[in-house]
């Protein structure tokens, strides 16, 4: 068997390695514009899963994606002032592009929150059917990235999803989970004080008519189902998206 020097193979090592990472370079420049595709479709998906649009499961084409969402307008907020943020666009916006908020102790735990958010609005005849809106917060593992879909009243949840998590599969993991998602549709965000009520308890729920603010728990993911309570606290709250939500239960003004 032939015997080669420590020098070849060292050389031959870093050749080998030079050639990898300039095919992985290539390979990652080649398929950027794909992969940017593929996120906004996705991204575009959950939305329309959020406000039940398409049912979870249900296999839908890319083409059809695109054509629903030809019917959704999204909105670019400025968590600062309450307004629409100016010299936005929020057809390209990206979050990574807004500025930070200044630090601030929140009820979902999130170190650093985008003073813009990129909402969507749903119409129908013109006006304002429902809203979408971004949530995240802690959750055990990490932080959960989902979307919250509310009727035109501003109070009525339509819909949630999640599209990106740490959580253990079959415990947190169940935020996925059609069954868990069928128990938020109806529920209400606001008790008659205009205090966030909506939470996720722990043990089963009644029906959305005998107990409107309480979601079914997610079973031996307590602090899961704690997260989701709270992160839901602060983004449908005052410094979250409660004075937008308010505007639209006065006067649909948004």
């Amino acid at each position: 068997m032939k015997q080669f020097s420590t020098t070849y193979t060292y050389i031959f090592s870093l050749v080998l390695c030079l050639v990898c990472s300039i095919l992985l370079s290539v390979a990652a420049v080649g398929l950027k514009d794909r992969q940017v595709a593929n996120e906004q479709l996705d991204k575009q998906k959950s939305v329309l899963m959020a406000c039940r649009m398409i049912k979870a499961g249900e296999r839908v084409t890319p083409d059809k994606v695109r054509e629903m969402f030809g019917s959704i307008t999204p909105k670019v907020i400025d968590l600062l002032t309450d307004t629409y943020a100016e010299g936005v666009d929020p057809e390209t916006f990206k979050e990574k592009d807004s500025p930070l908020l200044p630090p601030m102790d929140n009820a979902a735990g999130l170190s650093e929150i985008s003073q813009y958010a990129q909402i969507f609005q749903v119409k129908k005849e013109g006006k304002v059917d429902r809203v979408v809106l971004p949530i995240s917060g802690k959750g055990l593992w990490g932080t959960l990235y989902g979307y919250l879909a509310v009727a035109s009243d501003g109070n009525t949840i339509c819909g949630i999803t999640y599209y990106s998590h740490k959580e253990t599969p079959g415990l947190g993991g169940e935020v996925d989970n059609p069954m868990w998602k069928s128990y938020w549709p109806d529920r209400k965000i606001y008790d008659a004080d205009g205090n966030v009520a909506i939470r996720v308890i722990k043990g089963a729920a009644e029906s959305p008519e005998s107990d409107p603010y309480s979601v079914n728990g997610l079973s031996g993911a307590t602090i899961t189902s704690r997260g989701v309570s709270n992160m839901l606290q602060f983004w449908l709250g005052e410094e979250g998206f409660g004075p937008y939500l308010k505007k639209l239960r006065e006067d649909g003004s948004v």
